[in-house]
């Protein structure tokens, strides 16, 4: 069953409603989204809904491919996101990048 469903860090709201954030880096657990597909997106903290997104491509990405435009939509410097990616998944190799844009919120 695929979910119609994403969440991100609150800290990510902002970003997000205003066009600053269109892509999100995840692991093989939701490779599942489809170009085209909509998409409601909620807070990771406190399952709020936020806004609906659209999904515009999802690409696999070698995470030793990961560069400075990836850091810069995560508001982060490359080497932060590195880290906080193996935080969140551990060692991995293949990520994958969701682009997506605003719809509704």
């Amino acid at each position: 069953m695929t979910s119609n469903k994403i969440t991100f860090f609150q800290r990510f709201e902002k970003d997000i409603l205003s066009g600053a954030k269109t892509i999100t880096l995840r692991d093989d657990s939701e490779s599942h989204f489809k170009a085209g597909q909509g998409v409601s997106v909620s807070t990771y903290e406190t399952d709020r809904w936020f806004c609906d997104v659209m999904i515009d491509s999802v690409e696999r990405i070698k995470f030793d491919e990961l560069n400075l435009i990836h850091a810069e939509q995560e508001n982060m410097t490359l080497p932060e996101l590195k880290t906080v990616i193996t935080d969140i998944y551990g060692e991995i190799e293949n990520l994958w990048m969701i682009s997506f844009h605003l719809v509704r919120s």
